[in-house]
């Protein structure tokens, strides 16, 4: 086993707390550890603060460890308490369905092959036939309510309010643990800072319960550098499903993330090596406005989540967009997502298509068709990056790419797109 894989992660941020370390480490030492990371279907796909589980994992697979990837299709009919509030409890349904959704997502970032092959469990497979007077005798007799009651998030939502229903999660999470220990010699969990409480409550009912030894450590919360919280933007959450959020969008968020927290996501979310990641640091920070960094952030991101192939779509989407690629190239639902990013207007089946000027204030690059007309004379007007010089220009049929759209720029950044029905 790799006997710097603790010293790794701790260099790129990926431990905010943990258990002895020195147990830790001598259990990563010593041989293949078996370990888990638990993801709750609460949404129908996974975002950016799953993916650096997932990064993780995969991480301390290819140093030789084994995962355990668990769904958590009992936990996640319940949810974790969070500080905003109470829950919303979805139906079995639906999380029978995101269970499936997440399952699959999360078998893309561990391999299934050789000695250390993953394995994806579902808890409802030893809650579901679970009583429970046995849940109470077996697991309940194990926590103390006033420990309980200590975790900051409890103590927080006391105030305001917490059902015994969220209460009681930490219960079903240790008991997770407990499980994968019996029965597949499970001793490592890891996971987010804000489950702290949660791995730790495992760890101690498998000392409690069994007298065993388990370690834990928690990554910490990723978050922007006036300390808000990332994966969130404009359009909601950092979805990593690409029906949620197009590769060209995530491809686009990478790239615009700020040169304070470039190295940062760099360590945690690439596996390009340290060697790699502080010679780049260097060169960012003598010239920072190459953005070469970023650039490197989001092909590597992008490509580890939706593919190389995807990866250039975006990158040639965004040439093509800004003026110095072929717009034709492109798939439909790539410039979709791109024009619809940038923000694009539908026509009315039937109504045809209007002139420039018309386009130009229509999708609002223009405030007036007489600016627009200005625009136009002044050169500054492009119709699928070709300049348009004639204010009374009509785009016709011919002009449509990728069956329906039209392309707008003005100048050389602001572009928009027109949808013909």
């Amino acid at each position: 086993m790799d006997p710097h894989l603790l010293d790794d992660l701790e260099w790129r941020g990926l431990v905010a707390h943990s258990t002895d370390r020195d147990a830790l480490l001598a259990a990563l030492s010593e041989g293949s550890v078996r370990y888990y990371v638990g993801f709750d279907p609460t949404a129908p796909s996974l975002h950016m603060g799953n993916l650096v589980q997932l990064v993780t994992a995969r991480r301390l697979q290819q140093a030789g460890h084994t995962p355990y990837i668990l769904v958590g299709g009992a936990t996640g009919m319940i949810g974790d308490p969070r500080d905003s509030g109470e829950r919303t409890l979805n139906s079995p349904e639906t999380v029978r369905s995101w269970t499936d959704k997440v399952r699959a997502q999360v078998s893309a970032f561990v391999s299934f092959e050789g000695t250390n092959g993953a394995t994806v469990v579902n808890n409802a497979d030893w809650t579901s036939g679970l009583s429970t007077i046995d849940f109470l005798r077996d697991i309940g007799k194990h926590f103390p309510v006033n420990r309980m009651l200590a975790r900051e998030t409890v103590r927080r939502r006391l105030e305001s309010g917490i059902s015994y229903t969220e209460f009681s999660y930490v219960l079903l999470q240790s008991m997770d643990f407990l499980t994968l220990f019996r029965e597949h010699g499970v001793t490592l969990q890891f996971g987010g800072s804000d489950q702290w409480g949660n791995l730790t409550g495992g760890v101690e009912l498998i000392r409690r319960a069994d007298g065993g030894e388990a370690h834990a450590f928690a990554t910490p919360l990723i978050t922007k550098a006036d300390g808000t919280k990332y994966g969130k933007t404009e359009g909601g959450a950092l979805w990593l499903d690409p029906a949620m959020m197009a590769p060209y969008a995530f491809h686009q968020f990478w790239l615009n993330v700020e040169d304070e927290k470039v190295g940062e996501l760099l360590r945690i979310f690439t596996f390009l090596s340290r060697d790699d990641i502080e010679a780049l640091e260097a060169r960012h920070a003598e010239k920072p406005f190459l953005r070469e960094a970023q650039k490197v952030l989001a092909d590597e991101v992008t490509t580890l989540v939706h593919g190389a192939d995807e990866t250039e779509q975006a990158k040639a989407a965004a040439q093509a967009l800004f003026g110095t690629g072929d717009i034709t190239t492109l798939s439909a639902s790539t410039l979709a997502a791109a024009l619809g990013e940038a923000g694009a207007v539908e026509l009315e089946p039937g109504g045809g298509i209007p002139g420039i000027v018309d386009l130009l204030t229509l999708t609002g690059l223009a405030q007036s068709k007489g600016e627009a007309r200005r625009t136009v004379s002044e050169g500054g007007a492009y119709l699928n990056n070709v300049r348009i010089d004639d204010p009374e220009h009509v785009p016709t049929a011919r002009d449509l790419v990728a069956g329906s759209w039209l392309v707008l720029r003005r100048g050389k950044k602001r572009f928009a797109g027109v949808r013909v029905g």
